[in-house]
Protein backbone atom coordinates (compact mmCIF):
# COMPACT_ATOMS: atom_id res chain seq x y z
CA UNK A 1 0.00 0.00 0.00
CA UNK A 2 1.27 3.46 -0.86
CA UNK A 3 1.56 6.22 1.17
CA UNK A 4 2.81 9.92 1.08
CA UNK A 5 4.07 12.61 3.31
CA UNK A 6 6.73 15.37 3.26
CA UNK A 7 10.49 14.46 3.07
CA UNK A 8 12.59 14.25 6.24
CA UNK A 9 16.02 14.59 6.81
CA UNK A 10 16.73 10.38 7.01
CA UNK A 11 14.90 10.52 3.86
CA UNK A 12 17.69 12.02 1.71
CA UNK A 13 20.08 9.92 1.54
CA UNK A 14 17.69 7.17 -0.11
CA UNK A 15 16.77 9.81 -2.75
CA UNK A 16 20.24 10.35 -3.61
CA UNK A 17 20.64 6.44 -5.04
CA UNK A 18 17.33 6.63 -6.82
CA UNK A 19 19.39 8.14 -10.40
CA UNK A 20 20.68 5.12 -11.42
CA UNK A 21 23.19 7.18 -14.34
CA UNK A 22 23.95 10.84 -15.54
CA UNK A 23 20.99 10.10 -17.64
CA UNK A 24 18.68 9.34 -15.17
CA UNK A 25 19.69 12.18 -12.81
CA UNK A 26 19.43 14.25 -15.82
CA UNK A 27 15.69 13.51 -16.10
CA UNK A 28 15.57 13.88 -11.68
CA UNK A 29 17.46 17.26 -11.81
CA UNK A 30 19.22 18.67 -14.95
CA UNK A 31 21.44 21.19 -13.01
CA UNK A 32 23.09 18.02 -10.59
CA UNK A 33 26.23 16.28 -11.11
CA UNK A 34 26.22 12.43 -10.82
CA UNK A 35 25.93 10.96 -8.70
CA UNK A 36 23.22 12.80 -6.46
CA UNK A 37 24.73 14.03 -3.32
CA UNK A 38 22.75 14.75 -0.20
CA UNK A 39 24.33 18.62 -0.52
CA UNK A 40 22.53 19.13 -3.89
CA UNK A 41 19.42 17.57 -3.18
CA UNK A 42 19.47 19.33 0.29
CA UNK A 43 19.40 22.66 -1.83
CA UNK A 44 16.95 21.83 -3.93
CA UNK A 45 14.77 21.01 -1.65
CA UNK A 46 15.47 23.78 0.26
CA UNK A 47 14.70 26.06 -2.85
CA UNK A 48 11.38 24.17 -3.63
CA UNK A 49 8.00 23.86 -1.92
CA UNK A 50 6.31 20.28 -1.11
CA UNK A 51 8.86 17.94 -1.12
CA UNK A 52 7.04 14.64 -1.16
CA UNK A 53 7.85 11.19 -0.48
CA UNK A 54 6.15 7.63 -1.44
CA UNK A 55 6.43 5.57 0.57
CA UNK A 56 5.68 1.27 0.05
CA UNK A 57 5.14 0.31 3.76
CA UNK A 58 8.20 2.60 5.40
CA UNK A 59 10.31 2.43 2.58
CA UNK A 60 10.92 5.49 0.62
CA UNK A 61 10.21 4.62 -3.10
CA UNK A 62 9.13 7.64 -4.63
CA UNK A 63 9.87 11.58 -4.64
CA UNK A 64 9.50 14.75 -6.26
CA UNK A 65 8.64 18.47 -5.39
CA UNK A 66 6.69 21.93 -6.95
CA UNK A 67 10.38 24.23 -8.48
CA UNK A 68 6.79 27.16 -9.06
CA UNK A 69 4.38 27.18 -6.51
CA UNK A 70 1.78 29.91 -6.80
CA UNK A 71 -0.79 29.81 -4.64
CA UNK A 72 -4.11 30.55 -6.49
CA UNK A 73 -2.10 29.98 -9.73
CA UNK A 74 0.27 27.47 -10.47
CA UNK A 75 2.66 24.72 -9.41
CA UNK A 76 4.78 22.72 -11.24
CA UNK A 77 6.09 19.13 -10.67
CA UNK A 78 9.70 18.88 -10.51
CA UNK A 79 12.58 16.58 -9.30
CA UNK A 80 10.31 13.27 -10.01
CA UNK A 81 12.30 10.63 -9.46
CA UNK A 82 11.43 6.53 -8.73
CA UNK A 83 13.10 3.81 -6.56
CA UNK A 84 15.05 1.85 -9.30
CA UNK A 85 13.74 -1.42 -8.19
CA UNK A 86 9.90 -0.27 -8.04
CA UNK A 87 9.70 1.10 -11.56
CA UNK A 88 6.44 0.46 -13.49
CA UNK A 89 4.50 -0.80 -10.67
CA UNK A 90 2.18 2.21 -10.14
CA UNK A 91 4.67 4.52 -7.62
CA UNK A 92 5.21 7.04 -10.09
CA UNK A 93 1.38 7.62 -11.48
CA UNK A 94 0.52 7.84 -7.61
CA UNK A 95 3.40 9.83 -7.21
CA UNK A 96 2.27 12.76 -9.59
CA UNK A 97 -1.39 12.08 -8.86
CA UNK A 98 -0.60 12.57 -5.48
CA UNK A 99 1.67 16.25 -6.42
CA UNK A 100 -1.33 17.48 -8.60
CA UNK A 101 -3.48 17.06 -5.82
CA UNK A 102 -1.78 18.80 -3.29
CA UNK A 103 -1.60 21.15 -5.95
CA UNK A 104 -5.11 21.76 -6.83
CA UNK A 105 -6.27 21.93 -2.73
CA UNK A 106 -2.98 23.11 -0.61
CA UNK A 107 -2.22 25.81 -2.96
CA UNK A 108 -5.66 25.85 -5.11
CA UNK A 109 -4.00 26.02 -8.25
CA UNK A 110 -5.64 26.72 -11.60
CA UNK A 111 -2.58 25.30 -13.41
CA UNK A 112 -0.22 21.91 -12.94
CA UNK A 113 2.87 21.88 -15.01
CA UNK A 114 5.44 19.53 -15.35
CA UNK A 115 8.48 19.54 -17.56
CA UNK A 116 10.05 16.55 -19.63
CA UNK A 117 12.78 15.88 -21.44
CA UNK A 118 11.99 13.67 -25.24
CA UNK A 119 14.52 11.22 -24.17
CA UNK A 120 12.84 10.02 -21.13
CA UNK A 121 10.00 7.96 -22.97
CA UNK A 122 8.33 6.01 -20.07
CA UNK A 123 8.10 9.54 -18.33
CA UNK A 124 5.81 11.18 -21.54
CA UNK A 125 3.67 8.55 -21.49
CA UNK A 126 2.92 8.15 -17.83
CA UNK A 127 1.88 12.00 -18.16
CA UNK A 128 0.29 11.93 -21.26
CA UNK A 129 -1.88 9.00 -19.64
CA UNK A 130 -2.51 11.20 -16.14
CA UNK A 131 -3.72 13.96 -18.35
CA UNK A 132 -1.11 16.64 -18.89
CA UNK A 133 -0.97 17.86 -22.12
CA UNK A 134 2.40 19.11 -24.10
CA UNK A 135 2.07 23.32 -24.58
CA UNK A 136 5.72 24.23 -25.11
CA UNK A 137 8.71 22.60 -26.55
CA UNK A 138 12.20 23.97 -25.47
CA UNK A 139 15.48 23.89 -26.91
CA UNK A 140 17.59 22.42 -24.42
CA UNK A 141 21.07 20.91 -24.03
CA UNK A 142 22.70 17.68 -22.44
CA UNK A 143 26.06 16.94 -19.86
CA UNK A 144 27.68 16.34 -23.44
CA UNK A 145 26.06 19.18 -25.06
CA UNK A 146 23.38 17.49 -27.54
CA UNK A 147 20.34 19.20 -28.26
CA UNK A 148 17.33 17.43 -26.43
CA UNK A 149 13.74 18.46 -26.24
CA UNK A 150 11.97 19.68 -23.03
CA UNK A 151 8.49 19.33 -23.55
CA UNK A 152 6.36 21.59 -21.17
CA UNK A 153 3.14 20.19 -20.22
CA UNK A 154 0.40 21.39 -18.35
CA UNK A 155 -2.90 19.18 -16.64
CA UNK A 156 -6.07 19.60 -18.42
Amino acid sequence: MLTYRPIEEADISFVCQFPQSENELFFMFPKASYPLTIEQLKDAIDRRTDSTVVLLGERVVGFANFYICEPGEKCAIGNVVVAPKIRGYGVGKYLIETMVQIALTKHRAKEVHISCFNQNVAGLLLYQKLGFMPVVIEERFDKEGNRVALIHMKFS
